[in-house]
């Protein structure tokens, strides 16, 4: 399972919200053995479009065109949510290529 880390928002209340749901998936998922990582928006961005400080136009474009799909997600929460997931999938890939060239 992939979470994007906390940030610091400036509407408190929702940062507070979003917090506390994040910890209830981690939490469901540390009960069921389930592996969490976590990616902070830099990383994801880097990982969605070669651009850590990349907009959010640009992120919900990168995963509209990687995803094949006619249109941008919405709403755009779909779009970050999708965008986590490619940074995790692109992210197991790499590491595989790293683990395979550092056992041969």
């Amino acid at each position: 399972m992939a979470v994007e880390q906390p940030f610091i928002a400036k509407n408190v209340k929702s940062a507070l919200l979003i917090g506390k749901a994040q910890a209830v998936a981690i939490l469901a998922a540390s009960n069921n053995n389930i592996v969490v990582t976590e990616y902070t928006p830099a990383h994801i961005k880097q990982r969605v479009a070669n651009y850590g400080a990349s907009g959010k136009e640009q992120i919900q474009m990168m995963v509209k065109l990687q995803l094949r799909l006619k249109e941008v997600p919405s709403p755009s929460d779909a779009a970050d949510a999708l965008a986590v997931a490619i940074c995790h999938i692109n992210e197991m890939r790499f590491n595989e290529l790293i683990n395979k060239d550092t056992y041969k």
